[in-house]
């Protein structure tokens, strides 16, 4: 693939040593320093930055915890947390105390060893920021520099925290609060700048990933990921290019809505080469048909620099290089997911090379000085191309290009990807990466005169409802029963699978490599487990009641290794998917804990809390076809994000199809007009839909609770009958 190379790689002096590195971090006395966080590899007792070290391995050297005696893995303690959300977090590890954030964007400090609690931060983000995500109300972790530590929170802040205190020191708004922008991701810290990113191009905003000052929170520098369609003369020339490959008409005119291209996850950081990588996000809204519409009014040009991993001088923001993965990407295929950094000979000759498995469900290897292609192949099975060309170019099949025929069509991976935002892990000693992969189709089916709403909803230009399961119980579990959750470990070199575990269900957790020759993961079958690293086999597991999304982590205090991993249910696939059909091994609930394990723990968790099951006992059906139909397109749009598609609720939010207000027309438009009920994240839809569209939504919710309380008398029956 081509690539618009505006500065040569700025080469650090001796690869930042340690002189260099002291002058840099000079007044952070007893502190996180420069010299620190570059070394972090070799400090075997901490993790303190969120992927252990600046390339985001995650892999640690530590083995005293290994393949021979990880039988004997016990717990050491656990701490509740006090968010029954998606937990996603890498915990921070310094001098014996642990530091990690939980949804809502809430701190904790812990003894490490012990679990005593430290202190706790509330940034009271409000409850109406929830509408603002797509995915849940998470937070993936914290930077620390000095005496301090750094957070990005739900609404957009960023907030500088007294490590030994949670006190605050600063906070600074890096967004337009007014519009759909949040932060979910870790910020990462180099030489004094914390740099952090944020999401929302789902709903309507433009990209960008900024860096600010670690003592006030002045910002230094602003990178912009798309045009806004007003570039002059006195635009950057990165800027200038990318507006070659954009509709700079439609990206400007009234129905534009940012672009997208949020960098909401992935960051890594090559100390010698002095550049940072940033992965860029999908486009605003998905269907280029609509974003950047050609004289046919089919989707045009590649719209750079959306899906793309993109290299920068971390000093000054500049740009340097880009490889875009999926050109004109109209699917979700993201680029933010992990990238990792490592050396290995390829065909005879040692390379510096980044390495990503995007959503688009293929591997890519990349030269990380020059942004040059090295290789590609699919890590799961794709339909949406028929290969990577030799310059590193996708080759379209034409009839997944639902942007240009403007046909419904199923594609694989869907817009979950074939990997999405959970951490791999790269082991030096293997030579593997290890992904948690994840196998779905999806059906995106291009929505007639869409038009964008700035106030409320996805906005992304395909039928949300278009691919809903019908209402029959068989079909919907033949169906989760093709979602394939997978760990898989990963040739970068030969660019195949050395060896794959399945799982029996989907959206299996981030990862953790050993020098113990282990791999850790959890999974949504509510397991932690660890794997022999050279052949995959499960050598120990536990169980903790509750799915496992976020990656684990491992330390040391006074010799003894712990390893610890955030447990809770949670994430885009957990509050859109049946949490009763996820798997074959019960309904997979939040429950959200801090797990930290050694050798001989022998703390147990408490026993397993009973499920409420509320029937289903809905008000007969009564509306018209006219207006079921209605309330289905809006409930697709607005409604399915957070409660699940064809109202079939998950177990982490409310189910609708059994809501109290459901029999009662006022009550319902006192929370969905009026948004009585903002403060728990239930904001008012006035400004986008009438009283007339809100009842039709009531009215399509309770045909569906119906037809599953049918659905459900029957199938008792027939177990009774047995």
């Amino acid at each position: 693939m081509k690539k618009l190379i505006l500065a040569a790689p700025v080469l650090a002096l001796g690869a930042l040593g340690l002189a260099s590195c002291e002058e840099m971090t000079s007044g952070n006395e007893g502190g996180i320093t420069a010299a620190m966080l570059l070394a972090a590899g070799d400090d075997d007792a901490n993790w303190i930055t969120h992927g252990r070290t600046y390339d985001e391995q995650r892999f640690s050297p530590l083995d005293n915890i290994n393949a021979e005696n990880v039988g004997e893995l016990g717990l050491a303690w656990y701490a509740d947390m006090d968010t029954a959300r998606g937990q996603e977090a890498t915990p921070l590890v310094i001098d014996g105390k642990m530091y990690l954030t939980t949804a809502w964007s809430k701190v904790k400090a812990f003894d490490a060893t012990t679990g005593e609690p430290l202190w706790d931060y509330d940034p009271q983000v409000p409850g109406e920021t929830g509408v603002k995500v797509c995915c849940d109300v998470v937070n993936r972790g914290l930077a620390a520099w000095g005496d301090d530590l750094f957070l990005g929170t739900l609404d957009g802040r960023l907030v500088s925290l007294n490590r030994d205190t949670g006190k605050v020191n600063w906070e600074v708004v890096t967004v337009n609060q007014d519009m759909a922008y949040s932060i979910t991701g870790a910020p990462r810290i180099i030489d004094g700048k914390v740099i952090i990113g944020n999401g929302g191009a789902e709903f309507g905003v433009r990209g960008y990933v900024a860096a600010y000052d670690v003592e006030d929170g002045s910002e230094l520098w602003r990178f912009y990921t798309v045009p806004d369609g007003t570039e002059g003369d006195d635009a950057p020339e990165y800027l200038k290019a990318a507006a070659e490959t954009w509709n700079m008409e439609a990206l400007a005119g009234s129905d534009a809505i940012g672009g997208g291209g949020t960098v909401w996850d992935s960051m890594a950081y090559d100390a010698d080469l002095n550049l940072l990588y940033i992965g860029v996000g999908n486009g605003s809204p998905w269907n280029r048909a609509y974003r950047s519409p050609g004289e046919d009014g089919t989707g045009e040009g590649d719209n750079l620099y959306l899906s793309s991993i993109v290299a920068l001088n971390p000093d000054t923001g500049e740009y340097v290089w880009h490889y875009q993965t999926t050109p004109g990407e109209t699917w979700d295929y993201t680029a933010t997911q992990h990238i990792i950094l490592a050396d290995m000979e390829i065909e005879g000759e040692e390379r510096q090379v980044l390495m990503q498995a995007p959503k688009n469900g293929f591997f890519y290897v990349i030269d990380r000085a020059t942004g040059e292609f090295i290789s590609a192949e699919e890590y799961i099975p794709q339909n949406w191309a028929e290969g990577i060309d030799e310059n590193g170019r996708p080759i379209f099949n034409a009839q997944a290009r639902i942007d240009k025929t403007g046909a419904p069509a199923i594609v694989m991976p869907g817009p979950l990807g074939g990997h999405n935002w959970h951490p791999m892990a790269f082991h030096p000693g293997e030579g593997l990466v290890y992904i948690p992969a994840f196998e779905a189709a999806s059906a995106y089916a291009p929505e007639a005169d869409w038009k964008p709403d700035r106030a409320r909803g996805f906005n992304v230009g395909f039928d949300l409802g278009a691919g809903d399961l019908p209402p029959n119980l068989g079909i919907r579990k033949s169906v989760y029963g093709t979602v394939k959750g997978k760990l898989m470990a990963w040739d970068p070199v030969a660019q195949e699978a050395r060896w794959t575990v399945e799982f029996p269900g989907p959206w299996n957790g981030g990862l953790l490599a050993t020098g113990g020759g282990l791999v850790f993961q959890g999974n949504s079958s509510s397991e932690f487990a660890a794997y022999n690293a050279a052949d995959g086999k499960k050598l120990w597991s536990f169980a903790a009641q509750t799915g496992i999304v976020a990656p684990p982590i491992t330390y040391t205090v006074d010799g003894e290794q712990y390893v610890a991993v955030l447990a809770g249910w949670g994430g885009a696939y957990a509050i859109t998917a049946d949490g009763h059909l996820v798997n074959d091994q019960g309904p997979v609930r939040n429950i959200s804990r801090l797990l930290v394990f050694k050798i001989g723990g022998e703390a147990a968790l408490p026993d397993m809390p009973a499920l409420a099951d509320i029937p289903l006992d809905p008000p007969p059906s009564r509306a018209s076809a006219e207006t079921i139909a209605l309330g289905k397109v809006n409930y697709a749009r607005y409604c399915a994000v957070c409660h699940a598609p064809a109202a079939v609720g998950s177990t982490v939010l409310p189910d609708l199809r059994r809501s109290g207000t459901l029999g009662n027309a006022a009550s319902w438009q006192a929370v969905v007009h009026d948004g009585i009920l903002k403060d728990n994240g239930m904001v008012s839809f006035a400004d986008s839909l009438s009283k007339e569209e809100i009842d039709a939504i009531r009215a399509y919710v309770i045909q569906r609770a119906n037809e599953d309380k049918a659905l459900e008398a029957a199938s008792a029956e027939q177990v009774a009958a047995r």
